[in-house]
Order: C-alpha cells, then structure tokens, then sequence
C-alpha cells in the first residue's frame, strides 16, 4: 500500500489520539503529544463529516479537560492548528488555549534570540478575498497559500512569514495586510 505524507500524517495522528483515549480510559494524565493528537483527531473528523469551522473550534476546547493532563501541558500548548479538509476544501482550523488558560508560565533567558539570521527578508501585501478569516503558520510556504489570498505568489516562492516558531497570522476577509516575509 502506498501512502502520501499528508495520509501518513493522518494516520500518525489517529494512533497517537487511540493512545490518549486508552490512557484516559484508564484514567492517566495525558502529555502535549498525545493531548495535541487527541484534538486533532477530532478536528479532522468533526471537519470531514461537514461540521462549521466555528463549531468546530467551539467543541475543541471541550475534548480534553486540564485536570487530565500532566502538569505544566496547557502551558506548553497554548494554541493548536491543524489543516483539515472540510467538504469546500481544506483550512486551518486554529484553536487558541486548547486545554484551557495555561496555568503556568515557562520562562526563557532574557537575553534576545535573532530569528532566522542572516536569511533575505521582505515586505509582502497579503488580501483575503475569500469570506472566512485565515489563518497562515509560521513555517508554511507562502507560494502554496489557500488561493483566496491575493498575494505576489512568485514573490513569496521560497518564503514563509517572518514570525516565531509556531506562532501564526490572521487574515480577515477583504483587509489588506503588510506581513514580513524571510527565506525558507
């Protein structure tokens, strides 16, 4: 049997979500990986069998609960976005504070980290001429963007925007926004 990455994704996903509900069953906390695949399990269904983006989001919050997690995951997780293929096509579904408001915070040094150094950056207008806000990643290349975002895609080849790890950018319908954009 011969699967594509995004089919391998999937399936990677659903048995990380199987471990979560065996693990829940017999009443052990969950970790950020197997909470993570939890949600994005049911995402991805709650989106293939047709449900609203908005509903969507609304029941992702309630499918694990912070007392079911180990401590110190609501605040290592403090948002998930997944790519589901709703029966229009696919989109981002982002789900801000997933288990909750984090309860704790996990410091750094304070000393400045320079992202991405030395790499080519640039100025790119970005339109969301579809009705639904949407939503880019930070690592997701800009020219494969859903096609209801007006950008100059031979401009944005080989880019991504110019934002942290993990971290992502709305774009409302029909407003204009000037994002930083760096080399891949």
């Amino acid at each position: 049997m011969h699967l594509t990455p995004r089919e391998n994704e999937r399936l990677t996903i659903f048995t990380a979500a199987e471990l979560a509900r065996r693990r829940l069953a017999r009443g052990a906390k969950l970790g950020a990986v197997e909470a993570t695949a939890l949600v994005c399990d049911e995402v991805l269904e709650w989106a293939w069998d047709g449900l609203s983006l908005e509903e969507v989001v609304s029941r992702a919050r309630e499918i694990v609960r912070p007392e079911s997690l180990l401590p110190g995951v609501a605040a290592a997780v403090p948002r998930i976005e997944v790519e589901a293929l709703f029966p229009y096509g696919s989109t981002l579904v982002h789900i801000e504070a997933p288990f909750g408001p984090p309860g704790e915070v996990v410091r750094t040094p304070d000393s400045e980290i320079e992202l991405a150094a030395g790499r080519e950056r640039r100025e790119l207008t970005v339109v969301n001429r579809g009705q639904r806000p949407l939503w880019i990643s930070s690592h997701f290349p800009l020219e494969k963007a859903n096609s209801a975002l007006e950008l100059d895609r031979e401009l944005a080849a080989g880019c991504r925007l110019d934002i942290p790890a993990g971290a992502s950018v709305e774009f409302p319908p029909g407003q204009p926004r000037t994002v930083s954009v760096v080399a891949r």
